[in-house]
């Protein structure tokens, strides 16, 4: 899609198809009324953490190998991990602290932020992007609390849609997907609602 799109494009077209089925999954499932506006402050602050996470994963996906990208990336399990117990006072056993350093051994392996060049802007994109997925399970897990699914799922979308908007329009221009990248769009609209519909399940 980079081809046809720019980053912030590309997630304005898949917040919109996120928000148009998630709009016609719940009018469908009759769960609209689900949809309110508790915790909208919060529902804003998890969003805009995620996007910032998600515009630099699409960033450095183009600069750095998937490899590298997907080792930094699943770092933010560990930070959530490790935030929990201060953040949502869940206990922290001996077992998840060893399987955090294991993991964050394999990530230094994989990722090598330490070699010589290691620190590129691509890296430094991922790791923040891991920064900001962690932000956003953490508020996603405070949300499922107090809202539904449908409910956190609808602000998601909407509220991306307007930043990817808003973030895309500020050269003065917003392309339209072309007909070979529309069922690309399509695909990473759906995939994304799938995903962040079974992570916050």
């Amino acid at each position: 899609l980079r081809a046809h799109l720019d980053t912030f494009e590309v997630m304005l077209y898949r917040s919109l198809v996120g928000v148009l089925a998630v709009s016609a999954a719940a009018a469908l499932a009759g769960r609209l009324g689900e949809i309110g506006t508790r915790s909208l402050g919060l529902h804003l602050v998890r969003n805009t953490v995620h996007f910032a996470g998600q515009n630099l994963w699409l960033f450095a996906l183009s600069l750095i190998p998937l490899a590298q990208l997907f080792a930094l990336e699943f770092s933010y399990p560990i930070m959530v991990a490790l935030s929990a117990p201060l953040l949502l006072g869940e206990r922290l056993s001996g077992g998840r602290l060893l399987s955090a350093a294991a993991g964050f051994a394999g990530i230094l392996i994989v990722a090598r932020p330490l070699a010589p060049g290691g620190l590129s802007p691509g890296l430094l994109a991922a790791m923040a992007c891991a920064v900001g997925f962690a932000g956003a399970a953490i508020l996603t897990k405070r949300l499922t609390r107090v809202v539904s699914v449908v409910c956190i799922l609808f602000w998601l979308t909407l509220m991306q849609t307007l930043m990817g908007l808003a973030c895309a329009a500020l050269d003065g221009h917003v392309a339209l997907p072309s007909a070979a990248a529309l069922p690309w769009v399509l695909a990473i609209g759906l995939s994304g609602l799938g995903a962040h519909f079974s992570l916050t399940k």
